[in-house]
Protein backbone atom coordinates (compact mmCIF):
# COMPACT_ATOMS: atom_id res chain seq x y z
CA UNK A 1 0.00 0.00 0.00
CA UNK A 2 0.83 3.62 -0.75
CA UNK A 3 0.16 6.17 1.62
CA UNK A 4 0.19 10.12 0.81
CA UNK A 5 -0.29 12.62 3.55
CA UNK A 6 -1.59 15.99 3.11
CA UNK A 7 -3.16 18.98 4.90
CA UNK A 8 -0.35 20.70 6.50
CA UNK A 9 0.55 23.85 6.99
CA UNK A 10 1.13 27.46 8.88
CA UNK A 11 -1.87 27.29 11.31
CA UNK A 12 -2.35 30.24 14.32
CA UNK A 13 -1.72 29.22 18.26
CA UNK A 14 -5.54 28.20 18.75
CA UNK A 15 -6.32 27.44 15.42
CA UNK A 16 -7.42 23.50 13.51
CA UNK A 17 -6.26 21.31 10.40
CA UNK A 18 -7.13 18.29 9.45
CA UNK A 19 -4.44 15.80 8.21
CA UNK A 20 -5.59 13.85 4.85
CA UNK A 21 -3.91 10.03 4.52
CA UNK A 22 -5.09 8.41 0.97
CA UNK A 23 -4.47 4.96 0.66
CA UNK A 24 -3.76 3.45 -2.57
CA UNK A 25 -2.59 -0.05 -3.90
CA UNK A 26 -4.19 -2.07 -1.56
CA UNK A 27 -7.74 -1.26 0.27
CA UNK A 28 -7.23 0.42 3.90
CA UNK A 29 -9.66 -1.24 5.33
CA UNK A 30 -7.24 -3.93 5.31
CA UNK A 31 -5.16 -2.23 7.65
CA UNK A 32 -4.75 -0.89 11.20
CA UNK A 33 -4.03 3.08 10.79
CA UNK A 34 -1.98 5.62 12.90
CA UNK A 35 -0.15 8.57 12.46
CA UNK A 36 3.22 10.04 14.42
CA UNK A 37 4.83 12.85 14.46
CA UNK A 38 8.44 14.19 14.79
CA UNK A 39 9.55 17.44 15.81
CA UNK A 40 13.41 18.51 15.03
CA UNK A 41 15.88 17.13 17.39
CA UNK A 42 13.41 14.74 18.76
CA UNK A 43 12.51 10.95 18.62
CA UNK A 44 9.10 10.55 16.22
CA UNK A 45 6.03 10.22 18.65
CA UNK A 46 2.99 8.58 18.54
CA UNK A 47 -0.47 10.55 17.92
CA UNK A 48 -3.06 8.44 17.43
CA UNK A 49 -4.62 5.36 16.66
CA UNK A 50 -7.15 3.62 14.27
CA UNK A 51 -7.90 0.35 14.21
CA UNK A 52 -9.77 -1.69 11.46
CA UNK A 53 -13.45 -1.50 12.84
CA UNK A 54 -12.86 2.40 14.22
CA UNK A 55 -11.70 2.06 17.61
CA UNK A 56 -9.18 4.68 18.14
CA UNK A 57 -6.46 5.21 20.87
CA UNK A 58 -4.78 8.72 21.28
CA UNK A 59 -1.52 10.27 22.91
CA UNK A 60 -2.81 11.04 26.37
CA UNK A 61 -0.01 12.87 27.56
CA UNK A 62 -0.56 15.45 24.61
CA UNK A 63 -3.68 14.96 22.13
CA UNK A 64 -6.29 13.07 23.90
CA UNK A 65 -9.12 16.02 23.55
CA UNK A 66 -8.16 18.23 21.13
CA UNK A 67 -7.47 15.50 18.10
CA UNK A 68 -9.56 13.07 16.24
CA UNK A 69 -8.59 10.51 14.23
CA UNK A 70 -11.28 9.01 11.47
CA UNK A 71 -11.30 6.44 8.50
CA UNK A 72 -13.43 6.67 5.60
CA UNK A 73 -12.58 3.22 4.23
CA UNK A 74 -15.27 4.29 0.99
CA UNK A 75 -12.56 6.82 0.11
CA UNK A 76 -9.25 5.05 0.96
CA UNK A 77 -8.21 7.69 3.45
CA UNK A 78 -7.88 8.70 6.88
CA UNK A 79 -8.37 11.85 8.78
CA UNK A 80 -6.64 13.56 11.73
CA UNK A 81 -8.24 16.84 13.22
CA UNK A 82 -6.72 18.81 14.85
CA UNK A 83 -8.09 21.58 17.12
CA UNK A 84 -6.96 23.99 19.42
CA UNK A 85 -3.14 24.28 18.40
CA UNK A 86 -0.09 25.05 20.00
CA UNK A 87 3.63 25.97 19.26
CA UNK A 88 4.07 22.68 20.64
CA UNK A 89 2.34 20.47 18.43
CA UNK A 90 4.49 21.87 15.45
CA UNK A 91 6.33 18.57 13.81
CA UNK A 92 6.27 16.62 10.53
CA UNK A 93 3.20 14.39 10.57
CA UNK A 94 3.40 10.65 9.59
CA UNK A 95 0.88 8.80 8.63
CA UNK A 96 1.53 5.29 8.75
CA UNK A 97 -0.24 1.21 8.45
CA UNK A 98 -0.29 -2.43 9.78
CA UNK A 99 -1.72 -5.05 9.40
CA UNK A 100 0.05 -6.11 12.80
CA UNK A 101 -3.10 -7.62 15.10
CA UNK A 102 -4.11 -5.48 18.26
CA UNK A 103 -2.79 -1.84 19.36
CA UNK A 104 0.35 -0.20 18.65
CA UNK A 105 2.30 2.96 19.34
CA UNK A 106 5.71 1.71 18.06
CA UNK A 107 6.54 3.28 15.07
CA UNK A 108 8.63 -0.20 14.26
CA UNK A 109 5.38 -1.94 13.68
CA UNK A 110 4.29 0.06 11.32
CA UNK A 111 5.65 -0.73 8.14
CA UNK A 112 4.33 1.54 5.68
CA UNK A 113 4.64 5.10 5.79
CA UNK A 114 3.37 8.38 3.92
CA UNK A 115 6.30 10.76 3.32
CA UNK A 116 5.07 13.73 5.95
CA UNK A 117 3.18 16.68 5.57
CA UNK A 118 4.80 19.38 8.01
CA UNK A 119 2.42 21.38 10.05
CA UNK A 120 4.22 24.66 11.78
CA UNK A 121 1.90 26.44 14.96
CA UNK A 122 2.75 30.02 15.06
CA UNK A 123 1.61 33.79 15.34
Amino acid sequence: VQLQASGGGLVQPGGSVRLSCAASGRALRTYNMAWFRQAPGKEREFVARIGRSGGTTYNTDSVTGRFTLSRDNAKNTVYLQMNSLTPEDTAVYYCAATSVVGVSMNPQQYFYWGQGTQVTVSS
